[in-house]
């Protein structure tokens, strides 16, 4: 058995270049009809994902796009704030 707990399973490339994917392993990984899959040649294989529907963004790329009212926050501000943020989540957990 492969690590995902899903025996092997096999299949048949069709003339058309398609194949099935065995139903164990799209309900394991919620594939349904109509999912999009990329496709990654691995050199003795290939790799099927999910194709990422947004293109990864860095902080760097969208930092400052939001509009902000209001005096800018310094350094001690926003560490203030997160501090407060992380003490209410863990009182929630009770």
């Amino acid at each position: 058995m492969t690590p995902l707990s899903v025996p092997p399973a096999t299949t048949r490339m069709s003339s058309k270049g398609q194949i099935i994917i065995p139903k164990p392993l799209r309900t394991m990984h919620h594939w349904t009809a109509g999912t999009e899959l990329e496709v990654i040649d691995v050199g003795d294989g290939l790799l099927l994902r999910p194709r990422v529907t947004f293109p990864a963004t860095r902080l760097e790329d969208v930092a400052g796009c939001l509009p902000h009212s209001g005096p800018a926050l310094t350094d001690e501000d926003i560490a203030a704030a997160l501090a407060a943020g992380i003490q209410e989540q863990w009182r929630d957990r009770d």
